[in-house]
């Protein structure tokens, strides 16, 4: 992953277009739903587009289960301070953090290469099914990353976490990460008939908050040589900081 799959300098999609276009989505609630699971590409993708979900769960006592299917290592490839093992050890350790505070257990990881899940999308279906197979079934949900999220690992996921679903009648919910910074409402892959807003409460809200500040090694430059630079500078991180969390079903 030496070349970045997304242009962090490029400003994006302006915010206000997507609040209009979050304005007019049906809501979504989790009354009734007895269990979640939540499949992460890379450790902080579950807390930017679904901790306020997780925190919201565990405040209405939902079991969720985190599963991380890479460690995150090809975060910065021409890092001058940081090899890969660093990388991974410093961003497990994130992402337990980011559990704490949202009141989850430490993430279950699958331990894939970052960077090169496409090549491994059987195997994560396989996984997957097995997580989510549940005995007399019992319904499950499970957000994954979306299908179609122009992030090779996003896309995935997201395809693994469908296919999984269809076996054993999860229910699929899908979140957006890089969308919202290289797509328009406009987009044809965008069907706001299945779009859906949850509206987090502030203990929520809160606690996305304090998760996604554990990510240190995303938010913050690792030093200040070229190669280091944060993933998510503040113009990307502030779309995830909202009051606001959007699924496409």
């Amino acid at each position: 992953m030496g070349t970045p799959v997304i242009d962090l300098r490029a400003p994006g999609t302006q915010d206000a277009i997507w609040e209009r276009w979050r304005a007019d989505c049906a809501p979504l609630t989790v009354t009734g739903w007895r269990e979640l699971v939540v499949v992460a590409p890379h450790p902080d993708d579950e807390v930017l587009g679904v901790g306020g979900l997780i925190a919201l769960a565990r405040a209405n006592g939902i079991p969720v289960t985190v599963v991380a299917v890479t460690d995150g290592e090809a975060s910065h490839p021409n890092s001058p301070t940081h090899s890969r093992d660093r990388l991974t050890a410093l961003r497990i350790k994130e992402s337990h953090a980011a559990a704490t505070e949202l009141g989850a257990e430490p993430p279950l990881r699958l331990h894939l290469p970052d960077g090169d899940l496409t090549r491994h999308e059987h195997d994560l279906t396989e996984r997957l099914s097995m997580l989510l197979a549940r005995p007399g079934g019992e319904p499950v949900w499970c957000a994954a990353s979306w299908a179609h999220d122009g992030h090779p690992d996003h896309e995935a996921v997201g395809r693994a976490a469908a296919a999984a679903c269809a076996r054993t009648g999860a229910r699929l919910l899908q979140y957006p990460i890089w969308m919202w910074h290289w797509a328009t409402p406009a987009n044809p892959l965008l069907e706001h008939s299945r779009a859906r807003t949850l509206a987090l409460p502030p203990a929520a809200h809160s606690a996305k908050c304090r998760a996604l500040s554990r990510f240190r090694s995303q938010t913050q430059p690792l030093s200040d040589l070229p190669g280091d630079e944060p993933i998510l500078p503040q113009h990307i991180l502030r779309r995830f900081t909202g009051p606001t969390e959007t699924f496409l079903l």
